[in-house]
């Protein structure tokens, strides 16, 4: 079954950089749900210019980048953090960037190979046969390669990932820095907000997402701060998660990852609300929150 990540393009931020709300999400969504994404035959062709070759990826580009240019030694550090931070066996299928020199390149591509799909600045598409990141050279694209290659790695490495925790797990590794784990600034913001309007976490709702059109801003926001949680608010939840995604690698369905949350964290809502009010956001301090 093909897999399409559209995280940043549709319920995220589209082209222009600017937010666009869940009921935006396009109808074209539906034609993933029984895994019938093809390609049409394209009259346009991906990068082929120039080709960097790294241990677990090629990189197919219009631009001219050496071996050594920081995006894809970014690439190369992040695939690292991926397996090591998990304790993902070492993927067993090789994922392939695409990147473009411009916007008019790519969407050119994807209007003649995909055109059920509108218009977005990146997209990871999976299929028995291969896996492949899209995107073209903005000002943008390292936010953009590093979670689009996320799903790229979780997929070459595991089964099976339920989307929540697919989305989760990219939103996490999106963020840019020297280890894994830097803090969304602008979900956590949104989350203390939301949180002091009354929203609770309901991981149950969570699981029972099967298709991109299903997911609201405030799921990839509560995906996020799940896994964030798991890896870093709790010292049992990084083994909960780890051996959850140990089965998915063994094989493809492995039960609710929330039952084994509440199993040992009776009360993870609660201390998922305790963290995100421990996190800095961009417009309240820490102290100064009441999540409660």
């Amino acid at each position: 079954m093909p897999v399409l990540d559209r995280r940043h393009r549709l319920p995220g931020r589209p082209a222009n950089g600017t937010r666009v709300p869940a009921a935006a999400v396009l109808a074209t969504l539906a034609l993933v749900v029984n895994g019938c994404l093809s390609p049409a035959k394209s009259t346009t062709d991906p990068p082929v210019r120039y080709s960097v070759q790294a241990d677990r990826f090629t990189l197919l580009s219009d631009v001219s980048l050496q071996k050594d240019h920081w995006l894809i030694e970014d690439l190369e550090q992040l695939q690292r953090h991926i397996v090591a931070r998990l304790h993902l066996p070492e993927p067993s299928r090789h994922v392939t960037v695409h990147v473009f020199a411009g916007r008019r390149e790519y969407e050119s591509f994807l209007a003649s190979t995909y055109p059920q799909l509108p218009s977005r600045r990146a997209y990871f598409v999976g299929t028995p046969r291969r896996l492949a990141v899209y995107t073209f050279w903005g000002d943008r694209i390292q936010e953009d390669l590093r979670h689009e290659f996320t799903h790229g790695i979780l997929h070459a490495s595991l089964k099976h990932v339920p989307l929540w925790l697919d989305e989760g797990l990219a939103e996490y590794f999106e963020v840019v820095g020297p280890k894994p784990g830097g803090i969304n600034t602008e979900y956590a913001d949104r989350l203390a907000a939301a949180a002091a309007n009354g929203w609770r976490p309901n991981l149950d709702r969570l699981e029972t997402l099967q298709q991109v059109a299903d997911m609201q801003r405030v799921d990839y926001e509560q995906a996020w701060a799940w896994v964030h949680f798991l890896l870093h608010g709790d010292p049992r939840g990084a083994g909960l998660l780890r051996s959850y995604l140990a089965e998915l690698a063994r094989r493809p369905r492995a039960g609710s990852l929330g039952d084994r949350i509440r199993k040992v964290m009776p009360d993870a809502d609660t201390r998922l609300l305790t963290y995100l009010r421990k996190l800095p956001t961009l417009g309240f301090e820490p102290s100064r929150r009441n999540l409660r």
